[in-house]
């Protein structure tokens, strides 16, 4: 199956297989906003990454088997509008970022720092911590043992350049996390999944850095 990454609202959803995880991108909501199911492949649990509207969409996409979490990248309204139906619904257990729990009105059952690891049946997960698009925004990476790593990035890294900042004290955090904890620490293969609109890879967007930084946007 060939994965492209494209995907539009009342659109079917795209598979990525990997040999441990599954993963399917959706597009919801009147932002398309992007939500992913992910499910490891030896135990059959799922995880859902952004609860973000449309939680029929969502809950059809799950299925009967149901997801033990899910995991919001950060508090921005268009990034948790199905929380609540999602969780009443499957009791999945809520993660998100320590420094942006407050502004989800659904509680959080973990909370989520940087290097925290969680785990979708065998699978791990790496959390990272980038401030800057809100103050608790976390990207999950997963090293794939048997190929390249991929990373959901939430509203932090898109094709093209960071996630929106309001303050250049914000913008520079934004950039010196990604830098350091992002591209820093990954190759140019690494697979990325933003919130909304395509995918990319770090080696797409890398040589890019310094015009980012020289724009401060």
């Amino acid at each position: 199956m060939t994965y492209s990454g494209a995907v539009k609202v009342g659109g079917p959803a795209d598979v990525h297989e990997l040999s441990e995880l599954m993963i399917s991108k959706v597009a919801v909501g009147p932002m398309d906003n992007n939500a992913y199911l992910l499910r490891c492949r030896a135990t059959g649990e799922q995880l859902l990454i952004d609860a973000a509207n449309e939680p029929r969409t969502l809950l059809s996409l799950i299925g009967d088997d149901g997801i033990a979490s899910v995991v919001t990248t950060h508090q921005h309204g268009d990034h948790w509008q199905a929380l609540r139906e999602v969780v009443d619904a499957t009791g999945a257990r809520t993660y998100t970022g320590r420094d942006d729990a407050g502004g989800i009105p659904v509680a959080t059952d973990v909370l989520v720092d940087d290097g925290d690891v969680i785990r979708v049946g065998r699978v791990e997960l790496t959390a990272r911590h980038l401030v800057g698009h809100t103050p608790g925004s976390i990207a999950l990476v997963y090293d794939d043992p048997h190929g390249h790593p991929h990373v959901f990035t939430g509203d932090c890294l898109f094709p093209g350049g960071p996630g929106r900042t309001t303050r250049p004290e914000e913008f520079n955090s934004l950039m010196n996390d990604l830098e350091t904890k992002i591209f820093g620490r990954l190759p140019d293969e690494t697979w990325v999944y933003p919130g909304h609109g395509g995918d990319t890879t770090l080696g797409a967007e890398r040589p890019h850095l310094p015009e980012w930084r020289a724009r401060g946007w």
